[in-house]
């Protein structure tokens, strides 16, 4: 199959649109949608259902996505062994990444990794745990940057330890404390950021086996840190993320400490890509 028309179709698959997919790869959407007609016409079968919820698979469609993104990543691990081979590394790059991690590491592992390999293309797709994992899974990404996946049949390459710290109202009894112990949480309104998603919460809730008093939830960290600011309730993050906010809370390590490890998680180390071992490099040299 044609490596444009299967790059177009995972496009679409990844975006869940038209327009986004040609956004991302330079096309308008009338050239994608001709990509998309095209190869339908030499599969035989359609790919895509329209409405106006959306674009969705049609079940031949969700069949053929791990056979193309098989394609496509052979295309591209060819392509990028050959201009390595030449000394100009080229090709694209699809990296997962931690909400936190880019933020604060992302802008300037990839300044540097831009500024020696300038022909390679970078798309960045941010998430959680259990998204990180599923992308890993699905093969939709080189690599993500994130905690160590649950997934042990993953490759793992560590890069930092981060410490957990409970989030506390400045005018909380304990904001000063020099420690928190991990037991009191139970005794709080707590705020859950992504509750049941794998995150570093839901992790360190099931290892210490925890029973909160959930009262508030919410879809980002920066969100939780404001309402805690409030005085709505507590929560627990790592120290990583705030590093940089402004706010009432105060950051009071735990009793006992608690550690998450950061990296880099890949499905598997030896097939990676010359771009991205070439990243690997780049972003222990940033880290270190």
């Amino acid at each position: 199959m044609d490596k444009t028309k299967c790059e177009a179709f995972l496009s679409v698959v990844d975006t869940g649109s038209f327009t986004k997919a040609g956004l991302r790869l330079g096309y308008t959407q009338s050239g994608i949608t001709r990509e998309i007609k095209s190869l339908e016409k030499d599969l035989g079968f359609q790919l895509f259902v329209r409405s106006r919820k959306g674009v969705f698979l049609t079940p031949d469609g969700e069949a053929m996505v791990p056979l193309v993104r098989d394609i496509v990543n052979a295309f591209q691990k060819a392509e990028q062994e050959g201009a390595d081979i030449r000394g100009t590394l080229k090709g694209t790059l699809t990296i997962g990444s931690y909400f936190s991690i880019s933020a604060m590491w992302m802008p300037q592992i990839l300044s540097r990794f831009r500024t020696q390999y300038p022909g390679v293309r970078i798309f960045l797709q941010e998430g959680g745990n259990a998204e990180m994992g599923r992308l890993l899974k699905e093969r939709s990404v080189d690599c993500c940057f994130g905690a160590r996946p649950s997934d042990k049949d993953l490759d793992w390459i560590p890069l930092y330890e981060d410490e957990l710290a409970v989030w506390l109202p400045k005018d909380h009894p304990m904001a000063d404390a020099p420690s928190y112990p991990v037991r009191l949480l139970e005794s709080e309104n707590f705020i859950s950021t992504d509750p049941d998603d794998d995150t570093d919460q839901d992790r360190l809730v099931e290892r210490c086996h925890l029973h909160l008093h959930t009262t508030l939830t919410t879809r980002d960290g920066f969100a939780t840190w404001n309402m805690v600011a409030a005085g709505l309730g507590v929560s627990l993050n790592q120290l990583l993320i705030s590093r940089d906010w402004q706010g009432s809370v105060s950051q009071v390590p735990f009793d006992p400490v608690q550690k998450i490890e950061l990296g880099i998680s890949l499905p598997s180390l030896r097939e990676a890509s010359p771009a991205t071992l070439r990243l690997i490099e780049v972003a222990r040299q940033a880290i270190r």
